[in-house]
C-alpha cells in the first residue's frame, strides 16, 4: 500500500487531499497514468506538467514504486 498526497491546486480541483493505493503499479508514471484514467478532473490535472516525488524527494516517471512509499504529486511553482 502507498500513500498518495494532492497539493495545492491539484488537491482543490480533485476535491481530496490524498488516498491510498492497496495495489499501485510499478513506477511512478504507471501511477499518474492510472490516475489520469479516471476521467473529467482527474484526466486535466494530470494531463498537464505535474510535479511528483516519492518520500519526499524530487522524481520522475521512471521511479520505481514500494510497499509503504509516499508519493506526492503538485503542480509547478509560477512566478512572476
Amino acid at each position: 500500500m502507498i500513500q498518495v498526497l494532492y497539493f495545492a491546486r491539484l488537491r482543490d480541483r480533485l476535491g481530496t487531499a490524498g488516498e491510498e493505493i492497496a495495489d499501485p503499479p510499478a513506477t511512478l508514471g504507471e501511477l499518474a497514468d492510472s490516475l489520469a484514467a479516471r476521467g473529467d478532473d482527474w484526466a486535466e490535472a494530470f494531463g498537464g506538467k505535474v510535479l511528483m516525488a516519492v518520500n519526499q524527494e524530487m522524481a520522475d516517471r521512471g521511479t520505481p514504486l514500494s510497499d509503504g512509499d509516499e508519493v506526492g504529486f503538485f503542480p509547478p511553482v509560477t512566478g512572476g
